[in-house]
């Protein structure tokens, strides 16, 4: 029971820094470059949801998780 409470746990937390990473992408979309304002929620939707920032994204949240898992267990 321990194991799946922590590996659900896991999962929960790569999964919100996926969401962290995707929604800085979005917002990206909108404030920096402006590319979402002038040709909407769709297209900048389009353009942030691809394959390279998938796996990016996954890359990020796997070492972010392995990071705070460290530093979890030497507190």
């Amino acid at each position: 029971m321990a194991m799946k409470k922590s590996i659900w746990r896991a999962v929960i937390e790569i999964a919100f820094i996926v969401f962290l990473f995707y929604s800085n992408l979005l917002m990206g979309e909108f404030e920096r470059s402006g590319m979402g304002q002038a040709k909407g929620l769709a297209w900048a939707l389009k353009d942030v949801f691809t394959a390279s920032n998938f796996e990016i994204a996954l890359i990020a949240a796997m070492v972010g998780y392995l990071l705070f898992e460290y530093l979890r267990s030497r507190s």
